[in-house]
């Protein structure tokens, strides 16, 4: 299994970036895919989460109204639409895979690190002001 995270860069405040992350090696459209992003010096946190056939979303405030999640199970890829960025955006971005569709219910699973059982390499958004 490989998921592989593109789109990253560097990018001012109010800029917008669209990241993608390939899977392979896994039934794509069998698993809830996510992002989570890590700051410098900062723990993994969630980002937001796509339910097996894309119908529900959940996404953590802070970003709410500026991210969104969508996936496209026929090109076995999922994306991260991000507008209007702001500094403390800046993180390793991380997309990742459930296969047990009803993690994404609850918030102390969807939230949880462990429980996505593949992740890919990261990357990484720099915003300037």
């Amino acid at each position: 299994v490989q998921l592989q995270a593109s789109g990253g860069g560097l990018v001012q405040a109010g800029d917008s970036l669209k990241l993608s992350c390939a899977a392979s090696g896994l039934t794509f459209s069998s698993y809830s895919m996510a992002w989570f992003r890590a700051a410098p010096g900062k723990e993994r946190e969630f980002v937001t989460v796509i339910s097996r056939t894309g119908g529900t979303t959940f996404t953590v405030n802070s970003v709410k109204g500026r991210f969104t999640v969508s996936r496209d199970n026929a090109k076995n890829t999922v994306y991260l639409q991000m507008n209007n960025l702001k500094v403390e955006d800046t993180a390793v971005y991380y997309c990742a895979a459930d296969r047990e569709g009803n993690n994404i219910l609850a918030k102390r699973n969807r939230e949880n690190v462990g429980v996505y059982e593949y992740w890919g390499q990261g990357t990484k958004v720099t915003v300037s002001s």
